[in-house]
């Protein structure tokens, strides 16, 4: 089942909340303002980091539950090459590009193209037209986001563009599986499916270097509390001020190839990225992908400055964020999968935020 509401306006256009439900209760709240998840209610548990009007989505600055783009995560210097040409765009984060510049996809008010009552699935569009925030090519952007029976979230991001140009998507939803409003997430257990992750200078951008987890504090291959190492004496900590790393998601050959490739798109094959858990309220979540990387970010930078739900401060690692994606700078690491979109091909990338009810 899904519904639609205007939910406000936005320089003359509505903006809405559409809501997905399935029959077993669990209820997924959007608005096509940054084309956003503003609401998971599983077993009754709003597990997703929001706001309660379209003005703290307008006006935040933490990125909480949108689409992130056209180039999501970092870029040094704001400065790539393509076809030979170079290419600047918004330096938004000091000297460096951050998740689409100062007017990415999340500042953006989407289009709702369907409300499909059939598969419980709604889409969103977006022309991103040639030279926004840098970018050459007008770019047409879909989203879907589907609830099925099983009590899984699937984000579904297609893209078509007219000239070569970048294209990495994600979304950006903070996750508290003890409710929104239960404070620091450092007590959730954390399992990532990767056996490396990405170093960063001092500024979180990748030197470029890839780091085994093994021995580090980064291994997330077994559960471990996300706060039970996150203040250890490890440089790359220090640089995050905790973890905001990207983590190369573990493949074997048959479904890692197009991964490892780059291209138009990431591989068709979804496999496991991610598993979180509260002991607390026994939610537990799974994070399933067809990218070959995953930020995973402990919520360091999160501000009070706007109150979320229920009038509801964020504070310092209120929720934390798996974020599938191509690598940050990709583009600048020819070694790394290339976020690079050709006229002609179409970018995909799914992920699946699944919700269960289960003991470690």
């Amino acid at each position: 089942m899904s519904t639609c509401e205007k939910w406000g306006v936005y320089e003359g256009r509505d903006i809405f909340l559409l809501t997905l439900e399935n029959e077993k209760g669990m209820k997924v709240q959007l608005t096509n303002f940054g084309c956003a998840v503003t609401g998971i209610l599983y077993r009754g548990v709003d597990v997703a980091l929001g706001f309660d009007d379209p003005e703290g989505y307008i006006n935040q600055t933490c990125y909480l539950g949108v689409t992130v783009g056209r180039c999501g995560n970092r870029i040094r210097n704001g400065r790539f090459e393509l076809n030979g040409k170079s290419y600047e765009v918004s330096r938004n984060l000091g000297n460096h590009h951050l998740h689409g510049g100062f007017k990415g996809f999340d500042k953006v008010l989407w289009e709702v193209e369907s409300v499909d009552q059939d598969s419980n699935a709604v889409s969103f569009s977006y022309l991103s037209k040639d030279g926004e925030e840098g970018y050459p090519g007008n770019l047409r952007v879909k989203t879907t986001y589907s609830l099925d029976g099983d009590c899984g979230l699937k984000i579904e991001f297609e893209a078509e563009t007219d000239q070569t140009t970048l294209v990495n998507l994600a979304n950006h939803t903070y996750f508290n599986l003890s409710g929104h409003n239960a404070g620091n997430i450092e007590d959730h257990w954390l399992k990532i499916h990767a056996d490396a992750f990405l170093e960063t200078d001092p500024e979180c951008v990748p030197t470029g270097r890839v780091i085994q987890v093994s021995g580090t504090p980064f291994d997330f291959r077994e559960f471990h509390r996300i706060g039970e190492r996150i203040a250890a004496d490890d440089v790359q900590l220090k640089y995050g001020q905790g973890y905001d790393h990207n983590y190369i998601i573990s493949r074997n050959e048959a479904d890692g190839s197009a991964a490892k490739e780059g291209g138009a798109g990431t591989t068709d094959v979804l496999v496991p990225a991610a598993e979180a858990f509260s002991e607390k309220t026994g939610i537990r979540l799974q994070v399933f992908t067809t990218a070959p990387g995953m930020q995973f970010y402990s919520g360091n930078n999160l501000k009070e400055e706007h109150p979320g739900k229920g009038g509801v401060s964020y504070g310092w690692r209120g929720g934390f964020c798996l974020e599938t994606q191509y690598y940050p700078d990709a583009i600048n690491h020819p070694e790394f999968p290339q976020p690079v979109l050709l006229p002609g091909q179409k970018y995909r990338h799914t992920v699946v935020y699944r919700f269960t009810d289960s003991a470690l």
